[in-house]
């Protein structure tokens, strides 16, 4: 929850391969301090901690942001979600094993600035070979 001097920042992934939320996608998040440099150098970024997508691809419990945050970074886990999903797919139908990658992007980073008393919903539209953000509410 967002006061007037911090922002909120909340996620969900939606498997648009298959049309479902993803589930049990690791997402981290980190924050950083202070106006950006010319080069987009702000403060370090502080690892806040993260979260896991439940069955509806949603993050319920990502860390609150700390007061001064300007930019927050979110970190995807793609790859091991992929993973599963193929090697699911291959024990149903071993006659269709791919021996492709499962993931063209194995993990997906998000970047974004925030103004204090803001929520940020910033959905992941995600596949095998592509994926798209936006901010939602």
């Amino acid at each position: 929850m967002s006061t007037s001097s911090t922002a909120s920042v909340s996620t969900h992934i939606l498997d648009t391969s298959v049309g479902r939320p993803a589930e049990g996608v690791a997402v981290h998040l980190s924050a950083r301090s202070g106006r950006s440099a010319p080069h987009g150098q702000g403060g370090d970024w502080r690892a806040l901690g993260g979260s896991v997508t439940d069955a509806d691809g949603r993050c319920k419990d990502l860390p609150a942001l700390p007061e001064g945050t300007t930019h927050v970074r979110l970190d995807f886990a793609v790859e091991p979600y992929f993973e599963k999903k193929q090697a699911d797919a291959q024990q149903d139908a071993p006659a269709n094993r791919d021996s492709g990658a499962a993931v063209f992007f194995p993990e997906v980073a998000i970047t974004f600035a925030v103004v204090p008393g803001e929520h940020y919903h910033v959905p992941l539209l995600l596949n095998p070979f592509g994926y798209s953000v936006y901010r939602g509410s």
